[in-house]
């Protein structure tokens, strides 16, 4: 099967829910049968009769699930308190019986693979990657949706509407489509507050600024360190995290079709990224960036930087950081680390590329076709936020104050019977009301704090600065031959491209520069690019 990597691009933003507290449709469902049996005799068998008939025949489905290893004493990630919660919803409803079917997690693109060769898979399967289902797709493997999706899909279409292109191809529902909950940033960067104090220096929000505060750091050591790092990068070679949004600030997407073609898989060779790497070339040179940064592919030499306070600013994924942070604060006594903006445009703005609204592909094998209309009345009732909530947080979770569902603790959950990741359940809605509230998120941020590291006010402020710029890349189910046959190759080679020439010497970039371009375009670069470019064409 061809493979090529989930586009990091997205759809435009989905429009905000509303849910009710409590147990959603279970509970209306519940309420409702009561009523109906207190009116008692006749009345009551003849509901049943309307209520059997509106259901449908039984229908059997067999429905993929991650294993992660942690369900419960007793219980099995097939059986457990919540799978037969959602059985017994699902089967009320639609007289529908829900059989679970494990796959391992860490291995569960590879699992996925093998059973739909073989044709062994369940009636619904999923995956995260593009490519996968893409190939699956192409090879005639799964099921068109698009009938049973206008059938039975009103709330999906309610909910989640806006994700659901990147399950077509050629105008045909191929997949349905996750909705993710809380809209991030694909990166954010970070920088000592405490030390910009010392320094008597204002939050910088240009470059230039930046580069004032990073030469200060070097020459003055405000945290008194060994080895001071005014700027600190890893070397993984499977990310571009530690540089992207930088080089972002140096080009000029002009139009939609050129966000296409240069998605982030891409800037660093969209027009002017040059520009970018000739400048960290120059604060390499400096010795504002770590000089043996390409070395720690493993960043682990990173993290050990940040954590042991020597670091005076980084980009990296948006919350992630804070582990290394609570780690650095407890030490230091107090704050340290704030998010900054200051990778600006030629224009003054921001970009900040956000993460897509879309997830996981979820698809129905072509074995299972004959069943595609019970698959999508299974989805699309998980679709209802009201009942994701249930879903993620249990039928008897309670809300706080901010109307953030208050989780179950481990503890909790373990000795109820639940497994420790309910909302793997969860495979086509996280986008429920409090996930667009500012209030509720700051909310929930400080709540899920293992210890306490940082204030409201912090996590407040932490909201706005990665909401400045907020920016998505264009993005279809499309990939093209070459991208397919190229695209995870010139991918990898493209972060080394940038490591390379972030670390040479400034007599050796132009033809360093030249020699690596060449490089990525005989691996297929020129083809990707152009393939994009007239797909682009073809849709506008």
């Amino acid at each position: 099967m061809k493979k090529a990597k989930l586009l990091k691009s997205c759809v435009a933003v989905l429009a905000a829910a509303s849910l009710v507290t409590g147990c959603g449709s279970g509970a209306a469902k519940d309420a409702t049968t009561a009523t109906t049996a207190a009116a008692g005799g006749t009345e009551t068998k003849a509901a049943e009769a309307s209520s059997s008939a509106d259901k449908g025949e039984e229908v059997s489905i067999k429905v993929m699930i991650w294993d992660r290893g942690d369900a419960a004493p007793g219980t099995t990630v097939e059986n457990n308190t919540q799978t037969e919660w959602v059985k017994k919803q699902v089967k009320e409803k639609y007289n529908i019986n829900v059989e679970y079917v494990s796959v391992p997690r860490s291995s569960s693109d590879e699992k996925v693979n093998i059973m739909m060769s073989g044709g062994s898979a369940p009636d619904i399967v999923f995956t995260y990657n593009q490519g996968l289902f893409y190939s699956f797709a192409q090879a005639g493997g799964l099921t068109d949706l698009t009938e049973a999706y206008e059938k039975n899909g009103a709330d999906i279409k309610k909910f989640v509407a806006d994700a659901q292109n990147m399950g077509q191809i050629d105008g045909k529902q191929f997949a349905i489509m996750k909705q993710r909950g809380v809209e991030s940033p694909r990166h954010t960067a970070y920088i000592r507050q405490d030390w910009l104090d010392k320094l008597g220096m204002q939050m910088p929000k240009t470059k230039e600024e930046l580069v004032t505060y990073l030469q200060a750091v070097k020459d003055k050591n405000p945290g008194g360190v060994d080895n001071v790092i005014p700027w600190a990068m890893s070397g993984r070679n499977d990310t571009e995290k530690g540089y992207i949004n930088y080089l972002g600030s140096y080009v000029n997407l002009a139009s939609d079709k050129d966000a296409y073609v240069y998605s982030e898989a891409y800037m660093a060779v969209a027009p002017g990224a040059v520009d970018g790497l000739k400048k960290l070339n120059e604060l390499y040179n400096k010795g504002l960036i770590n000089k043996d940064f390409a070395t720690d592919t493993n960043e682990d030499l990173y993290k050990a930087q940040v954590t042991a306070g020597n670091v005076g600013f980084f980009l990296d994924d948006t919350e992630s950081p804070w582990n290394y942070i609570t780690v650095l604060n407890q030490s230091a006594g107090g704050r340290t680390f704030v998010p900054v903006q200051c990778f600006e445009l030629a224009d003054g703005s921001y970009r900040t590329p956000f993460e897509p609204r879309h997830g996981m592909f979820v698809m129905v094998p072509k074995s299972s076709e004959k069943k595609a209309d019970a698959c999508m009345k299974y989805l699309n009732w998980m679709a209802d936020p009201a009942v994701a909530e249930n879903i993620v947080f249990t039928a008897e979770h309670k809300r706080d104050e901010n109307g953030v569902p208050i989780k179950l603790s481990s503890e909790e959950l373990s000795s109820k019977g639940y497994p420790g990741t309910c909302d793997d359940l969860n495979i086509v809605n996280l986008a429920m009301d409090w996930t667009t509230k500012k209030d509720s998120i700051v909310s929930k941020w400080i709540k899920d704090q293992s210890v306490e590291w940082e204030t409201p006010d912090w996590f407040s402020n932490f909201y706005d600065v990665r909401s400045e710029g907020k920016f998505r890349f264009p993005v279809y189910a499309n990939i093209s031959q070459a991208e397919a046959d190229y695209g995870k190759n010139v991918e990898n080679l493209m972060v080394g491209y940038v490591y390379k020439l972030i670390s040479c010497t400034p007599d050796q970039f132009d033809s360093l520069q030249k020699t690596e371009y060449d490089n990525l375009v005989n691996a297929g670069l020129q083809k990707i690019l152009d393939a994009r470019a007239e797909y682009f064409d073809t849709i506008k």
